[in-house]
């Protein structure tokens, strides 16, 4: 668990701002779900052989015997919240959540025990169309950060819960054999969730799979051809992905359609955010059978990427008004008061006694961009005197009516 201080705050303020306006824009429906829920709930959604249920999940007895869990991922919880309350009566849902996770895993770069997401969730929709809106929306965040270039998009068909039962069968065969060349994840893996080999990061493992099955080869015709049209769709549209037939997701709900944003500027654990088609998840958990696809994005991942596209100096204020003396108090008050009322500028007020040489460096000190002081003259006048602090333009004098004209039109 960790404290994000306000740099590290503002840079994840702005990447969920980012993510929000493109959520509204595609008319998603914001949810919002507990940080506590069943420790059941996650047994059984995700499945224990999981790797955030059987090795990672923050769980306890509470006072009344009940076994819960800090929630490890929002999709679960937002499928039971459907369920609770009938959302999909006469309705698909498109909705979208953000919030704290919790796993107990090993920190690194961007990688926390408590960290940020956002997600979407989209329900009732069998069709091709919907995973490449899921998947368009996830592209267009990117964009708008900026980041194309830092990310790419890995795409799969793990097919349904017959056939990855079938490969898992003779993926099992081929690699049995082969055990005590495998890492220690992938040995303990063979026993208890075979599929996440093939997403093992290791280098000789990743070589040993070269030889072994493919997992496309035990897809059914529907599933195939439905891969094949998400593909032609999300080429139609503009957007470029590379085909993984590694990729698989950690949790047991998914099925079809899988893919996540990787990036090899954040070390090994490569993945920003990631989704996929979930359609025998709402059954599993006691609604009716409803098909569901989405994705959740690590914030603070992301935002580690920002912060190396970024060479702009932190700034939290854009104006820093100083008092000359206490009896100008008031009027540094009113004007202040007055810019944050009709403008979106960061106002703030210099507190505390000291020389104006003193009061100046707290100016400068807040990488503001223009120091408003006011004393005697201004004062009676009834005008604030404008300093800019990252530039050599000369200061000046100006009526509070005329102030709001001056700094928006110079506002870079």
């Amino acid at each position: 668990m960790r404290d994000s201080l306000p740099q590290e705050a503002a840079r994840l303020s702005s990447v969920e701002a980012m993510f929000k306006d493109v959520f509204r824009r595609y008319s998603y429906e914001e949810i919002r779900i507990p940080v506590l829920e069943s420790k059941e709930l996650f047994y059984h959604g995700l499945g224990e052989s999981s790797d955030a249920v059987g090795k990672e999940m923050y769980s306890f007895v509470d006072r009344d015997g009940k076994e819960l869990a800090l929630r490890p991922e929002g999709t679960a919880s937002v499928v039971r919240a459907l369920i609770q309350n009938n959302l999909c009566y006469n309705d698909r849902p498109r909705l979208w959540y953000e919030g704290p996770m919790f796993r107990h895993e090993r920190p690194q770069a961007g990688r926390y025990r408590q960290f940020q997401q956002l997600g979407v969730e989209a329900f009732g929709f069998a069709e091709p169309t919907i995973d490449v809106e899921v998947i368009q929306i996830g592209n267009e965040v990117f964009r708008q950060l900026d980041l194309s270039s830092l990310v790419s998009l890995k795409i799969n068909s793990i097919g349904s819960a017959e056939a990855r039962a079938q490969y898992r069968e003779r993926l099992v065969e081929a690699l049995t054999p082969l055990t005590a060349e495998l890492d220690e994840d992938s040995q303990r893996r063979l026993q208890t969730n075979p599929l996440r080999i093939l997403d093992s990061k290791i280098p000789k493992t990743k070589e040993l799979l070269k030889d072994v099955p493919k997992l496309r080869d035990s897809l059914s015709n529907i599933a195939k051809e439905r891969f094949d049209d998400v593909l032609e769709l999300l080429t139609s549209a503009g957007v470029e992905y590379t085909v993984d037939p590694y990729l698989v997701r950690g949790f047991d709900y998914y099925s079809d359609t899988v893919f996540e944003w990787v990036t090899d500027h954040l070390g090994a654990q490569d993945a920003v955010c990631a989704g996929g088609r979930y359609d025998g998840l709402v059954e599993l958990l006691g609604g009716n059978p409803t098909p569901g696809v989405g994705f959740a994005a690590g914030i603070d991942r992301i935002a580690k990427l920002c912060e190396q596209q970024e060479e702009a100096k932190y700034c939290a204020v854009d104006v820093y008004l100083i008092p000359m003396e206490e009896v100008h108090r008031e009027f540094v008050n009113s004007v202040a008061n007055h810019l944050r009322c009709t403008t979106d500028l960061r106002v703030r007020e210099h507190i505390g006694s000291g020389n104006m040489r003193n009061k100046m460096r707290w100016a400068d000190k807040s990488n503001a961009t223009w120091a408003l002081i006011v004393g005697d003259t201004e004062l009676q006048q009834r005008t604030v005197t404008v300093k800019w602090l990252r530039s050599e333009r000369s200061q000046l004098s100006t009526t509070v009516e005329n102030l709001v004209t001056i700094l928006q039109e110079n506002l870079e």
